[in-house]
């Protein structure tokens, strides 16, 4: 017989929480298996932790979402947003099924050239483009998202020496209701200044104007925001139209509908609170079509839509490397992942599911990481079985932005992992190694020797 594992007793105050039909017992489900492929199996092939997507669900997300838009409005493009995962295997799954791609750094776009995206199916947003980023875009006649002025007048000067013409648009900030206005980015509706920029724009030979854009805010849990963001780009078009005898190829969108993750603070769960596609599809389409523009002048809607199309196919899969009792009697449970790799557990509150069966007794604990700082912090306050060392753990909804804005910071960047619609693992990102890590680094000769 095994040892136990001995733990010192200790007394706490329960709280039964909420009656309902069921009792007060809450039921945990392990998360034995992702696509059919077990969990343990993952982790004793690439290492623990490592990040896993799912083909199967990236294909089925985006088809479920392009349905939303194209049964109730007849021209609608996707664009993927690089800067939520640019993992080249992921693009190229959304680029499969016909997305363009969105990006805001010109290591953004060289990537996406790189995956074969045709140039002039490039949007270049971000407010900073150099000047031989813009030239790259005007040769490859990509769609350049003016973001500011000075970026207006650079491009300007720029299409002097060039014999073709620019296809631009310009990112419009405004109020939809949504408080804090993100105004930092773009030129403001209300005041004036996204017409001003128009009409500088019209005025110059080289640029043609073929669009507007709005990016409006991230996790936006009012669909009718995109309503009023829509109706204010049409009336920009619409006065265009009457101003300029010119007609607008698309209006843009942009990105920011939620994702089912659960926001902290939040009292519900995300699933129950967000819009859903088809509502942010009804309030977007509807508008424009009431808009009042002629059969053969209605605009594209491009989405950049990033979040709500890959989070739900991302897990991360981690192991128990302690646990322990904080000197408040607190459970606090080690985890060998952290806020390195799972950026987003600032603002969400993940769903933490146990990787293996347990027993029905649960305690409310704290989830760290194992980087050496206090702010390594996975979950504050969650109810978990009872976990021990060695055990394994799925985070849910993981695939958007951790993947791109992970650290290298104390321990080394894993393993991603992708299940295809076969359920075959492929590794499409590796580990990072002792010699990735010394790779870059130069060392001068005075500083190399040394007697301690």
């Amino acid at each position: 017989m095994t040892k136990q594992t001995y733990e010192r007793p200790f007394i706490q105050k329960l709280n039964t929480g909420t009656m309902n039909k069921f009792g007060t017992r809450t039921e945990y489900t392990p998360v034995t298996q992702i696509d059919g492929v077990p969990v343990k199996k993952i982790i004793e092939e690439y290492g623990s932790p490592c990040f896993v997507i799912s083909e199967k669900t990236i294909r089925k997300t985006y088809k479920d979402a392009l349905r939303a838009f194209k049964t109730r409005y007849p021209k609608v493009q996707f664009a993927w947003s690089y800067k939520t995962n640019y993992l080249n295997s992921v693009c190229n799954i959304f680029h499969q099924e016909g997305s363009w791609a969105e990006v805001v750094s010109i290591f953004e776009y060289e990537k996406a050239l790189n995956n074969g995206v045709p140039g002039n199916k490039i949007i270049f947003n971000g407010p900073e483009k150099s000047r031989a980023d813009l030239q790259k875009a005007v040769e490859n006649e990509s769609l350049i998202h003016i973001d500011h002025f000075d970026e207006l007048y650079e491009l300007t000067d720029l299409m002097k020496n060039i014999d073709k013409k620019a296809r631009v648009a310009i990112r419009v900030n405004m109020d939809t209701g949504v408080y804090p206005i993100w105004d930092r980015f773009g030129f403001n509706y209300e005041n004036g200044q996204a017409w001003n920029a128009i009409n500088k724009i019209m005025s110059q030979e080289k640029l043609d104007l073929v669009g507007l854009h709005c990016h409006i805010g991230t996790y936006m849990l009012s669909a009718n925001a995109y309503s009023i963001a829509a109706w204010k780009l049409c009336d920009l078009a619409s006065h265009i139209r009457n101003k300029w005898s010119k007609t607008l190829q698309y209006i843009d969108l942009g990105g920011g509908f939620c994702s089912a993750n659960t926001l902290k603070g939040s009292y519900l769960q995300g699933a129950d609170i967000i819009p859903t596609m088809d509502d942010y599809a009804e309030a977007i389409t509807s508008t424009v079509l009431n808009f009042g523009f002629k059969a053969n002048e209605l605009p594209t809607i491009i989405l950049e839509t990033g979040r709500a199309l890959i989070d739900d196919a991302g897990w991360l899969l981690g192991s128990v490397v302690a646990t322990k009792r904080l000197s408040d009697g607190r459970r606090a449970t080690i985890l060998d992942f952290g806020v390195n790799l799972l950026f987003t557990s600032f603002w969400y509150n993940h769903k933490i599911s146990p990787a293996q069966e347990f027993s029905f007794h649960s305690e409310e604990m704290v989830l760290y990481g194992p980087l050496c700082m206090n702010i390594d912090v996975i979950r504050e306050n969650i109810s978990l079985p009872l976990l021990n060392k060695n055990d394994h753990v799925v985070v849910h909804r993981v695939g958007a932005y951790n993947m791109t804005q992970w650290m290298q910071f104390i321990h080394m960047r894993p393993k991603i992992v992708l299940i295809d619609m076969e359920g075959k693992t492929h590794v499409v990102r590796e580990h990072e190694t002792f010699e990735t890590m010394n790779r870059y680094e130069k060392n001068p000769a005075h500083l190399k020797e040394f007697s301690i």
